[in-house]
C-alpha cells in the first residue's frame, strides 16, 4: 500500500493556503511538505499530527491510502 497526499493538497487550494504557510504553522521544513507531493513519498505520524492539528483536521482529511495493485 501507497499513501497519498492529493487530499491536503487540495484542502490547502480550498482554504488558499500555501505550502509554506502550513510549513510555519506546522513547525514543519517546507521540504517535507514538498516531499509529500511525491508519489510513494513516506512521512512519519508525527509529521502528519503536527499538519492535522495546523489545520484542525484528522488523518483521513489528508491522507488517502491506495491499495497495491494486484498482478493476475
Amino acid at each position: 500500500m501507497a499513501a497519498s497526499y492529493k487530499k491536503l493538497f487540495k484542502l490547502l487550494i480550498d482554504r488558499d493556503m500555501k505550502k509554506k504557510e502550513l510549513a510555519e504553522k506546522a513547525g514543519i521544513s517546507i521540504a517535507t511538505i514538498t516531499k509529500m507531493g511525491k508519489d510513494g513519498a513516506v512521512v512519519s505520524s508525527n509529521v502528519l499530527v503536527k499538519i492535522c492539528s495546523a489545520l484542525g483536521c484528522t488523518m483521513d482529511d489528508i491522507v488517502e491510502i491506495i491499495p497495491e495493485k494486484e498482478d493476475n
